[in-house]
């Protein structure tokens, strides 16, 4: 079975989930149409590696589609950014 990631707006973050077990998240603040990223945690111990590059390329295509911006305070995401340059584009300055 492969991970799927849903946004949970309720909870303020993406999940990435194999079936009922919750593998990470990207927990985030929303603010009208930014998406302010303030932690992303995957789970070391599922035996799976790009859990966190899945759940925050998934997260960011859903702002993208949405015509959102994009703060990533969180250092995991900021990384991913610089990292997959064509993401650039979604970021804003913040606080």
């Amino acid at each position: 079975m492969e991970p799927t990631v849903r946004n949970d707006p309720e909870a303020h973050r993406y999940e990435i989930r194999e079936g009922d077990t919750l593998l990470g998240t990207a927990a985030y603040e929303h603010r009208g149409n930014t998406w302010v990223f303030t932690h992303t945690e995957v789970d070391q111990n599922s035996g799976r590696s790009g859990l966190g590059s899945t759940l925050v390329r998934t997260a960011l295509d859903d702002v993208r589609s949405q015509g959102g911006t994009v703060v990533p305070q969180c250092p995991f995401v900021r990384g991913w950014i610089e990292r997959h340059r064509d993401y650039e584009d979604l970021i804003v300055e913040g606080d």
